[in-house]
């Protein structure tokens, strides 16, 4: 395990199939893989697979919809961060403590970038309430606060039962608890939380928390300095398009 993130502790089924994990397309494999090091360097694919741009396919992955209750920024921001995260994950408070303020503040609030969360719960029953309740509070607009509620200095020992995430709820300022806990339950949490773990697993992603930079893969809570030369690069090269 690395120093800045974490992976999942059990082998145990996960709400998509393990098949899905493992047909993950060459695109991800090898996207994922530019950020090993050196020593370590990605397999090379097929000789009859069909070429691709990875990093362009994987920039597509930004859904830039106004209404997406689960981003922060302009839709037409020129640099998208998109986030694979888990609510039990440290390092994913970690980074949502003390990197993801600095970005938001530096570079959402001026039109730069644009944040799109996606729910990747890899640690069981606990990290699926959690996300789906993350989905739930979204839906009145305050998906932001839960999740910064959530990832709080030692919010996550506390676990997330029902009553816990209720509790979270209320410190977001959800103003309709009984929608809230409907939501949660609904089919709609269900195949929102499906929909970006078949994504996640689709492109490659293992471990939490991950993100793309307008489809450069940055892996781990990495220091603030490698997301705004990340982001500065994104934003030349989106300039120069």
């Amino acid at each position: 395990m690395s120093s800045s993130s974490h992976k999942p502790s059990s082998r145990k089924p996960l709400l998509i199939s393990a098949g899905v994990a493992l047909a993950a397309v060459g695109l991800g494999i090898v996207s994922w893989q530019a950020t090993a090091p050196a020593d370590k360097p990605a397999r090379s694919a097929s000789a009859s697979a069909p070429r691709t741009d990875p990093a362009a396919e994987l920039k597509a992955l930004a859904r830039r919809e106004a209404d997406d209750r689960l981003a922060l920024g302009r839709a037409d921001a020129p640099v998208v961060l998109i986030e694979y995260s888990d609510f039990k994950c440290g390092y994913c408070g970690k980074f949502a403590r003390d990197t993801e303020p600095e970005l938001v503040k530096k570079y959402v609030e001026d039109g730069t970038l644009r944040i799109e969360w996606r729910n990747f719960p890899i640690f069981g029953a606990d990290s699926q309430a959690a996300a789906k309740a993350a989905w739930a509070a979204g839906q009145q607009g305050r998906f932001r606060q839960f999740h910064e509620a959530a990832y709080a200095e030692g919010a996550k020992e506390k676990g997330f039962g029902e009553a816990r995430l209720l509790e979270l709820a209320g410190q977001a300022g959800v103003p309709d608890l009984e929608r809230f806990k409907k939501d949660m339950a609904g089919e709609e949490a269900a195949a929102a939380l499906k929909k970006d773990q078949e994504e996640g697993y689709r492109i490659g992603v293992s471990s939490t928390p991950s993100f793309l930079v307008n489809g450069q893969p940055i892996a781990g809570a990495q220091p603030l300095g490698a997301f705004t030369a990340a982001i500065a690069k994104a934003k030349a090269a989106a300039a120069g398009q």
